[in-house]
C-alpha cells in the first residue's frame, strides 16, 4: 500500500478525551473515531489490526476443535424469557420494538440464542460433542463507557459454546477452550494469566478470567508471580487427549481477581517474594454452566440409555476489540505503538527521504516491488512529508520495521533497517535488507 493512497488521519495533539495510553495512540494513529460514547467507527488502519487479531483467535478456535458459524446482532425477547434472564439482565440491555411491536434486543451475549439453534437440530448424543462459535458485533449499554475500546458500548466478540452429554465432557470441553485460549493470547504477544472468576450474570459454578497486567487494568488481581511467565502449551497438545495436566498446572497456583480475592489464602499459598498485586486487564472470560439454560430451554438429546436429559453447556468469550487495546497496553513506547509481528497493520513500511529524485525512487520502488511479491505487506510512504514527520508516523503507527532510503545513502549503496520494538538500527545494502526481510515471510 502506497501511503500516498491510504486514508491515515494521523492527530499530531494528544486529545482529550482520552484517558489512557491505548485510547491516546488509537486516536492519534487514526485507527479509530468516536462517532457516539463508547461507539467507534474503525479507520483502514485499526480494521487491519482488528482483522488480524481476529484471523489469530479463529485459527486457535479451529485448532481445538470449534466450528464457526454467525448468528444476528438482534434477538427475540422472548428466547431470554424463556431462560429468565431478560427481566433480570438489567439496563445494559438494550430493548428494541420493531414495526411490528415484537420485542428485540441488541445482543449482548448469546446463550439463548445458541441454544435454541441446538435444540432445532440436535436430538441425539451420538451429535456430541459439539463446540459452534462465532465472532459478532455486541451491545451493553454501559453507564460510564470510557477508555476507548476497553469499555466501549459496541463491541466486537468471539464466543463460543460447548454441548456436551455430561459433566466429565463438559470439563474435557472447559479444558480444550482453557489452553486454546493461553495459545491466542501467546500468539498476540500477551502474557495472559488465567484467574479464578465471578460467574456474574452469565452464571454457572466454574470460570476463569484471563488477565492481562497494565498499570491502566479496570480491576486489582493477586497471583503467584511465577504464573506470569509460564508460557503457552503450544498447538502440538494432543487435543483429544487428557489436557487436565496442563490446566492443573496453572490453576494450582494461586490467581484470583479482586472479586474472588482471600488475602489470608494468598499469604498462606504464596511465598512473600513471589505475591504479587497488580492491575489487569480481561480479555477472555469462560464458563462452565451446565443446564442453566439447557434445562428451561428444553435443549435435550436422548442419551445411550434411551433418556432424554438437558446437555450440559459452557460459553467461552475473547474481546476481538478490545484485545486491540490491550495488546497496545502492553506493547508502547512514548512515541507511539509497538505492534507484535503477527498483528501489525502492515508488515513493514519502506520510507521515502526524498520523492522525486530518480535513485531514491528507484530503490523504493524496488525495495516495495519485492516486499509484496513476498508477502510482506509494506506500507511505502512516498509523500512529500519531512523526513521528521515520516519518521514520527512510523513511530506512531508501530510497524515491527523500518526501511529507510535516501539520497545520501542511495549514493553509498546503503539503506537503514530499524527494529520498531527496541530501537536498533543497522546500515546495510538495499540487497542485504531485503533478503533479511524476506527470509522472514
Amino acid at each position: 500500500m502506497r501511503l500516498s493512497r491510504f486514508f491515515l488521519p494521523v492527530l499530531k495533539e494528544t486529545p482529550t478525551e482520552a484517558q489512557i495510553v491505548s485510547h491516546r495512540l488509537m486516536l492519534r494513529a487514526g485507527m479509530i473515531r468516536q462517532e457516539a460514547a463508547g461507539i467507534y467507527a474503525w479507520l483502514p488502519l485499526g480494521f487491519r489490526v482488528l482483522k488480524k487479531v481476529e484471523q489469530v483467535v479463529r485459527e486457535e478456535m479451529d485448532r481445538a476443535g470449534a466450528i464457526e458459524l454467525l448468528m444476528p446482532t438482534l434477538q427475540l425477547a422472548d428466547l431470554w424469557r424463556e431462560s429468565g434472564r431478560y427481566d433480570a439482565y438489567g439496563p445494559e440491555m438494550l430493548r428494541i420494538k420493531d414495526r411490528h411491536e415484537r420485542e428485540l434486543l441488541y445482543g449482548p451475549t448469546n446463550e439463548e440464542m445458541i441454544t435454541e439453534i441446538f435444540r432445532a437440530y440436535v436430538k441425539s448424543y451420538k451429535s456430541l460433542p459439539l463446540n459452534l462459535y462465532h465472532m459478532q458485533w455486541k451491545f451493553r449499554d454501559e453507564q460510564r463507557p470510557r477508555f476507548g475500546v476497553m469499555r466501549g458500548r459496541e463491541f466486537y466478540m468471539k464466543d463460543a459454546y460447548s454441548f456436551d452429554l455430561d459433566e466429565a465432557g463438559a470439563r474435557r470441553a472447559y479444558n480444550r477452550m482453557f489452553i486454546a485460549y493461553l495459545n491466542a493470547f501467546a500468539r498476540l504477544g500477551l502474557k495472559a494469566v488465567p484467574m479464578r472468576a465471578d460467574t456474574g450474570p452469565i452464571g454457572g459454578d466454574l470460570s476463569h478470567e484471563f488477565i492481562v497486567l497494565a498499570e491502566t487494568g479496570e480491576s486489582q488481581v493477586f497471583c503467584h508471580g511465577d504464573l506470569v511467565e509460564m508460557g503457552a502449551p503450544g498447538p502440538d497438545v494432543d487435543w483429544d487427549g487428557d489436557l487436565q495436566p496442563l490446566v492443573d498446572r496453572r490453576t494450582s497456583l494461586y490467581a484470583a481477581t479482586e472479586e474472588m480475592h482471600d488475602p489470608a489464602r494468598f499469604e498462606r499459598e504464596v511465598p512473600a517474594d513471589r505475591r504479587l498485586s497488580a492491575r489487569g486487564i480481561e480479555v477472555g472470560h469462560i464458563f462452565y454452566f451446565g443446564e442453566k439454560y439447557s434445562a428451561p430451554m428444553r435443549a435435550v438429546v436422548t442419551g445411550p440409555d434411551g433418556q432424554d436429559r438437558p446437555v450440559q453447556m459452557g460459553s467461552y468469550g475473547i474481546g476481538v476489540s478490545r484485545l486491540l487495546g490491550a495488546i497496545i497496553e502492553a506493547s508502547h513506547d512514548a512515541a507511539g505503538v509497538i505492534w507484535p509481528d503477527g498483528v501489525a497493520p502492515f508488515g513493514l513500511g519502506v520510507v521515502n527521504l526524498k520523492p522525486g529524485d530518480p535513485a531514491v525512487d528507484t530503490a523504493c520502488e524496488r525495495a516495495y516491488a519485492a516486499l509484496s511479491a513476498a508477502g510482506l505487506e509494506p506500507l511505502y510512504d512516498d509523500t512529500f512529508e519531512r523526513a521528521g514527520a515520516k519518521f514520527a508516523t512510523m513511530d506512531l503507527i508501530g510497524l515491527p520495521w523500518q526501511l529507510v532510503i535516501g539520497p545520501k545513502g542511495t549514493a553509498a549503496g546503503e539503506v537503514e533497517l530499524k527494529r520498531r520494538a527496541t530501537g536498533q538500527r543497522e546500515t546495510l545494502s538495499l540487497e542485504a535488507a531485503l533478503s533479511r526481510l524476506t527470509a522472514k515471510a
